[in-house]
């Protein structure tokens, strides 16, 4: 597969923004035809818990 002059820098820019690289390629099928989207992604998500439990005495 060929990939364009864009491919690392929107790679790296996604990672930069907090997305996770799931695929590269991602493979995808519609009836009996497979595809090869450029990446597949997910955003991260990051909680904290604010609330904290103090020792007991």
């Amino acid at each position: 597969m060929a990939r364009d002059f864009y491919h690392d820098v929107v790679r790296k820019a996604l990672e930069q923004e907090g997305w996770k690289i799931t695929h590269d390629p991602f493979p995808l099928n519609i009836g009996n035809i497979g595809y090869e989207v450029d990446l597949g992604a997910e955003r991260l998500i990051a909680a904290e818990k604010t609330m904290r439990r103090e020792p007991s005495r």
